[in-house]
């Protein structure tokens, strides 16, 4: 059947071909922000040239151990959804769905309730499953399973366990001694840390989730073609594998006394004891354990469990090597942010902008303000916790002049920050491969749920911000 695509599908067709011809890559909007920002010192603050350059090239390695720390969050989540017992459940899951639309919703649910506990896992967990369901239903369309795959970045992921600002402010040393100052206010906020049960886990932003998993799942429910109207994975001319996802199997091989650790259990399970152990006391002798949840526990406890899973040391390195090749744009662009970073809290240009800020908000607009600022922002700088490093220090300062509660400022950050990753394709660019795809295959679906997406984000920060007070 020729495929007649309705009013949805056309306006998604339109826009990704637009994408594909204007929207550079994540790098180049990295080099127009520090352009920008350099033009911005000069214009606005009293610093001379050279002081900014000296400020670029302070902060260009000031995020080095917090690069790290993203770098493992990818590779650990990738660790986790490729180990045996993930295959087995993804096996399970995707033989329940029936239809296209089903399967989409469902690879959709999964994408959005995984990454609220580790976005790195949501994405290749996601998008094995989806390539899982593009064998087993007929008639599926491929793209839009792609796209379902990749929502929970686009949706709840900064909301979750390792959303980047709430963890920045909650870990010391994630961010610069200049930020912590302005968000202390002069000890009012003990040494500039905000803990997670006034992020994350505020029941403001538990309500939030769901809301948006369930408008989300309607929209590509609504977006996904019936069968015989979509393009399957064939139509597009892509030959999917064969074999099922399986177990591999270590009984073959040299069993020299070297590869025999390698394949025995016997020290990944000291190093699961070990590190558990850690944890476990860690978490005992911290006061609130809400508050003791920080970057360094996060990854140390999703490593350990990809060590369970695996069950092998050998099983792990090859899991850690194949979750590599993800993370060199997190390398190479971090640094970047880091300096503009610098130049914005080494020219005090972070003051000029905290009072544009005041000037143009009242306590009731900031927080959608500063939701719209997130997502415009993330085309520029796809990466939530580089951004927050370079707007905390003015959107912190103006949220205590205008008495609002500064950890639903962190939430709603990321509320819009997510937005943000649906019409920029720098995270989809570790999955896309595996589906054999490029962003503009994708994309249509994604901006659909974006500008559904959108205004609900706008009216959650808007009328949940009411009920909180000022600072935390």
């Amino acid at each position: 059947m020729t495929e007649q695509p309705g009013v949805i599908a056309r306006a998604a067709l339109a826009l990704t071909d637009w994408t594909e011809r204007w929207v550079p890559d994540a790098f180049i909007f990295a080099l127009m922000a520090t352009v920008l920002v350099i033009v911005a010192g000069v214009t606005a603050t009293p610093a001379t040239p050279m002081q900014i350059v000296d400020a670029w090239g302070r902060g260009f390695w000031e995020l080095i151990p917090f690069t790290l720390q993203m770098a493992l969050i990818i590779i650990t989540g990738h660790v986790l959804a490729t180990s045996p017992p993930m295959a087995r459940l993804i096996r399970t899951i995707a033989g329940w769905p029936r239809t296209p639309r089903g399967a989409v919703a469902l690879v959709a649910v999964f994408a959005m309730a995984s990454s609220w506990l580790n976005w790195g896992f949501s994405l290749v967990f996601s998008a094995v499953l989806a390539i899982e369901m593009a064998r087993r239903v007929d008639g599926v369309d491929y793209r839009a399973l792609a796209a379902a795959s990749f929502l929970g970045i686009g949706s709840v992921w900064a909301q979750g366990l390792s959303g980047s600002a709430a963890l920045q402010m909650a870990t010391p040393g994630a961010l610069q001694p200049q930020i912590r100052d302005i968000v202390s206010h002069g000890g009012l906020v003990a040494g500039g840390l905000i803990p997670f049960r006034n992020t994350i886990f505020l029941w403001q932003s538990l309500v939030s989730v769901p809301i948006e998993i369930a408008i989300v799942t309607l929209v590509m429910w609504l977006a996904t073609p019936p069968a015989g109207r979509g393009k399957t994975a064939k139509d597009l001319g892509i030959a999917l594998e064969t074999e099922k996802l399986e177990e591999k199997s270590e009984n073959s091989g040299p069993r020299t006394p070297g590869a025999w650790l390698e394949h025995s259990p016997i020290l990944t399970w000291f190093v699961v004891a070990l590190g558990g152990t850690y944890l476990v006391r860690y978490f005992m002798q911290a006061g609130e354990p809400l508050n003791a949840i920080n970057l360094n526990i996060l990854n140390l406890a999703f490593l350990l469990v990809g060590f369970a899973l695996h069950g092998t040391p050998a099983r792990l390195m090859k899991a850690v090597q194949n979750a590599t090749p993800a993370i060199w744009g997190v390398i190479l662009q971090f640094p970047f942010y880091a300096g503009i970073a610098g130049i914005i809290t080494g020219t005090h240009l972070s003051d000029r902008l905290a009072d544009v800020f005041v000037r143009i908000s009242t306590q009731a607009t900031f927080p959608p303000l500063v939701a719209v600022y997130s997502a415009v922002l993330g085309v520029f700088v796809p990466s939530g916790g580089s951004k927050w490093v370079i707007i905390a220090p003015y959107v912190m300062d103006a949220a205590h002049k205008l008495h609002v509660h500064l950890g639903w400022i962190v939430s709603t950050y990321d509320l819009g920050e997510a937005l943000a990753n649906l019409v920029q394709p720098f995270w989809m660019l570790p999955i896309l491969g595996l589906f054999k795809l490029g962003a503009r295959d994708v994309m249509g679906y994604t901006m659909v749920v974006f500008f559904v997406l959108t205004p609900v984000v706008l009216i959650l920060v808007t009328l949940l911000g009411m009920t909180l007070g000022y600072p935390l």
